[in-house]
C-alpha cells in the first residue's frame, strides 16, 4: 500500500469538517477528587469514573455518585502541584467486564485490574478483589514500570501506557486469553520511536491501530504528538505534530467517527480544552489542524456512549485556589449529541 493509501485510510476517520456549534457541557458530578478516568458501560450505559485521590472507582447512578471499587493503595504524581493518585484509566471489555490501569502504587509493583461488574453491590467492592495482572518489575537496567495512566481494549488485549522508564517510554499489553488474563508486558518503546517524552492518551482506531497521544514535557512547550502503531509489528506507522501541550486522553465519535483530543496544559492551564483533530495538507505534507472546541479547566479524560454523547472528566483546579494532593474540584461532564 503506498503511502497516500495509507494517509487516507487512516485519516478517513476525522476528516475536516466545520467548526461545531457553541457547545454547553452538562455538569453531571462535581466535589470529586481528581477524576482521571472515565468508561461507559456497554448496553447499560452506565458512567465510570476513576476518582484517583479518593482511592476508588464511582458509578453514576440516578445523578448521584456510587462507589464500585474503593480502597485502592495511595501514590503521588507531578510537579508542583503534586496530585495523590489511585486507579488511572477505565475501560470496558464488554458489559461485565471492567478494566482498571493503576497508579496507586511504586514503579514496579503497578498492576492492570479486571472487575466483574455483576459482583459490585450498592457497597462496591474492594480493589484487591479483581483479577488482575503481573506488575512490570525492574529487569537489569530497565526500571519497573507505572503510572499506567490510560487503557484502550481490543478484541483480543489490553494496552496501557506507562511512565515508568523515562528513556523508553512504553506502551504496554496484556493479551486477553480463553482463560482470563495473560502476562502483562513491554510492548512498544514510544520514545525511541518519536524522541518525545510521556504516552499519555490511548485509543483503538476503526481500523484497530494503536493510537497514541505523546504528551511530551510538562513545560510550555507545545510537544504532544498524535502516533499510530501496527498492532502486529508494532512498527510506527505515522507521527504528527498537533500544536497541543499535553494531550492526555483521545477518543473516536462513534456517530462521526471524528477523533477528538484533551489538552490538560500542564504548565497554563487556561489552555486546556477539547479539540477536534482534523487532516490537512500543510506544505504537500499530511498534517493536523487542532481545532479547539470547548475550553476545559485541567481535563483529564473522555468517553463516548453509544449514542455519541461525551463524557468528560477534569480536575477543575487550575487556579490552584484549593491546596492539598487531593482537592475535591473535579466535575464530571456531559456533551449531548453532534460531536
Amino acid at each position: 500500500m503506498n503511502l497516500r493509501v495509507l494517509l487516507s485510510l487512516m485519516f478517513a476517520c476525522f476528516c475536516a469538517a466545520s467548526a461545531s456549534a457553541e457547545i454547553k457541557p452538562e455538569v453531571i458530578l462535581e466535589g470529586l477528587k481528581c477524576p482521571t478516568g472515565v468508561a461507559v458501560q456497554p448496553e447499560t450505559g452506565t458512567v465510570y469514573v476513576a476518582e484517583s485521590a479518593a482511592s476508588q472507582v464511582i458509578r453514576v447512578v440516578d445523578g448521584k455518585a456510587q462507589v464500585a471499587v474503593k480502597d485502592f493503595p495511595q501514590d503521588e504524581y507531578g510537579k508542583g502541584p503534586t496530585y495523590r493518585m489511585g486507579p488511572l484509566g477505565v475501560a470496558f471489555l464488554d458489559k461485565d467486564h471492567m478494566v482498571i490501569s493503576d497508579g496507586s502504587q511504586k514503579d514496579g509493583e503497578e498492576v492492570v485490574r479486571v472487575y466483574h461488574v455483576d459482583e459490585i453491590g450498592d457497597g462496591g467492592v474492594s480493589a484487591d478483589s479483581g483479577k488482575q495482572t503481573n506488575p512490570l518489575a525492574a529487569e537489569g537496567e530497565m526500571p519497573g514500570e507505572g503510572n499506567f495512566y490510560a487503557v484502550a481494549v481490543d478484541e483480543d488485549a489490553i494496552y496501557v501506557t506507562s511512565n515508568g522508564d523515562d528513556k523508553k517510554g512504553w506502551i504496554a499489553r496484556c493479551p486477553l486469553e480463553k482463560d482470563g488474563l495473560g502476562k502483562l508486558e513491554r510492548f512498544i518503546a514510544t520514545k525511541e520511536s518519536v524522541d518525545v517524552d510521556a504516552p499519555a492518551a490511548i485509543a483503538m482506531s476503526p481500523r484497530r491501530e494503536i493510537v497514541v497521544g505523546q504528551m511530551g514535557e510538562i513545560s510550555d512547550a507545545k510537544d504532544s504528538l498524535l502516533t499510530f502503531y501496527n498492532q502486529k509489528s508494532k512498527d510506527l506507522m505515522l507521527s504528527l505534530p498537533t500544536d497541543l501541550y499535553d494531550i492526555v486522553a483521545l477518543a473516536y465519535s462513534p456517530e462521526t467517527g471524528r477523533l477528538y483530543a484533551l489538552d490538560y496544559s500542564w504548565a497554563d492551564p487556561k489552555q486546556g480544552g477539547l479539540y477536534r483533530l482534523d487532516a490537512v495538507r500543510r506544505d504537500g505534507k499530511q498534517a493536523i489542524k487542532a481545532t479547539k472546541l470547548l475550553d476545559l479547566d485541567q481535563p483529564t479524560a473522555m468517553a463516548f456512549n453509544a449514542d455519541g454523547e461525551l463524557f468528560i472528566t477534569q480536575f477543575a483546579n487550575g487556579d490552584g485556589k484549593v491546596e492539598g494532593t487531593a482537592p475535591a474540584t473535579g466535575k464530571l461532564l456531559k456533551i449531548g449529541e453532534g460531536l
